[in-house]
């Protein structure tokens, strides 16, 4: 004869489990913040509830950031006089000045007016347009992400404006990605001095970090960026067709 317990089994199962699961409901796990507020603490807010779950791409992106500036921290050996490479600091300010927008801004101005044939202020002048159009997009960008400079950085430049504060992304660096690939393209030049402007390009970016003035991140943006304006410049190309009032102007 059957016992009353497993009779009870075959109806419908134990009653401490139903009892539970009539309990629970048969809806979807809920969140620990659902919980929190069905137990009467205070809601989480949905902000909150995903800074406590951070995902990959936040994870990857901070950890990136942190080894952006120990890199940057260890690599700024001229950040000042008493660094361990402050010897070299004097040689890093003058690779500084040849990376800066000013002097070549004045230099490719003074060509223009000094040039008397047309296929040279024709290079001379597009030169002009890619280095304003890099100072253009270098400070817009640098106004939208505020990214302070490294705080081992001495703020004795040479002739900045106000958008310098900031250092994402490095506008020496995109200055000098920038000429190098204009230089390269539009100059007859033997090896050896092909191969000095692309070591100057490369020394100017490097020398940012090492003067403390930029993260390496910014000078890596910066390098590509300027790598890339350049072929806009190429397919804004100015001529005496497309600009004849400019080429009218320089002429005159």
């Amino acid at each position: 004869m059957p016992s009353p317990r497993s009779s009870r089994e075959r109806r419908g199962g134990r009653p401490e489990f139903l009892s539970l699961v009539s309990q629970r409901g048969g809806g979807a796990p809920e969140s620990p913040c659902r919980r929190r507020e069905a137990g009467g603490a205070t809601a989480l807010p949905e902000e909150d509830c995903m800074r406590l779950n951070p995902s990959f791409a936040g994870i990857a992106l901070r950890s990136l950031l942190a080894v952006d500036l120990w890199a940057s921290k260890r690599l700024g050996v001229c950040a000042a006089e008493g660094s361990a490479w402050g010897g070299a600091r004097p040689l890093m300010k003058v690779v500084e000045v040849s990376g800066h927008g000013l002097p070549w801004l004045l230099g490719t101005a003074y060509g223009l007016c000094q040039s008397d044939s047309a296929a040279t202020r024709e290079v001379l002048l597009n030169l002009l347009f890619a280095l304003l159009l890099d100072l253009v997009l270098v400070a817009v960008v640098k106004g939208l992400v505020k990214r302070r400079r490294p705080t081992h950085n001495k703020m004795d430049m040479f002739v900045t404006i106000s958008v310098d504060k900031y250092s994402f992304p490095s506008g020496h660096a995109t200055r000098a990605a920038l000429v190098c690939r204009f230089v390269l393209h539009h100059l007859v030049l033997a090896v050896p001095l092909r191969v000095l402007v692309v070591l100057w390009a490369l020394i100017v970016g490097i020398s940012r970090v090492m003067l403390g003035r930029h993260n390496v991140t910014d000078v890596l943006f910066g390098l590509f960026l300027g790598y890339a304006l350049y072929s806009v410049v190429e397919y804004c190309w100015l001529s005496p067709l497309s600009a004849p009032a400019l080429f009218a102007l320089w002429s005159s």
